[in-house]
């Protein structure tokens, strides 16, 4: 089966199994009652990701590892904001460059330019969370991370050093 015609297959069996969702779900209760929790806001934003991810793995499109992270990265965000009940720590949307790099590397390795989306991954990854540690300190004081913010940053350092391992380990197998 060529490419085509493996896109149209995924496309229609993930059509079919959401109108089947969205069957049940109108004609159930207790389907209704088991999944009402995971279609609220904002956690459909994460479902919505995870489908998107799906997609690309039965596309075979590793690159849409990109839009998933986004768009669960930014349900991420308004989970945060939906528990602490307020919006007013908009220094968070810096975190989205972030889920940027994160897709980039889920991409990467999945086999989409490896080494190249890695790099780029990680540098996104690192200036997202600089830019979001600066801005925090000085419009939300470091309340927002307490007590957590050695540990953080020492997290932060362990992915940064983890990440340059792996992309010069890649990079020396293509040469």
């Amino acid at each position: 089966m060529n490419r085509q015609g493996r896109t149209q297959l995924a496309l229609g069996v993930i059509l079919i199994l959401l109108g089947a969702w969205f069957l049940l779900d109108k004609t159930m209760p207790a389907f209704h009652a088991i999944f009402e929790k995971y279609t609220e806001w904002p956690m459909n934003m994460f479902l919505i990701g995870a489908g998107i991810f799906i997609v690309g793995l039965v596309l075979g499109q590793p690159g849409l590892s990109v839009p998933a992270a986004v768009v669960a990265g930014i349900g991420g965000i308004f989970y945060y904001f939906e528990n602490i009940g307020s919006y007013n720590d908009w220094y968070m949307w810096f975190l989205v460059l972030g889920f940027v790099g994160v897709g980039s590397i889920v991409a990467g390795l999945l086999g989409d330019n490896t080494a190249h989306n890695i790099k780029r991954g990680l540098n996104a990854m690192v200036f997202s969370a600089v830019l979001f540690l600066v801005f925090s300190s000085f419009f939300g004081g470091w309340a927002l991370l307490g007590n957590y913010i050695p540990a953080v940053l020492l997290i932060l350092l362990g992915l940064w050093v983890l990440g340059s391992g792996i992309y010069r380990s890649f990079r020396k197998r293509e040469e």
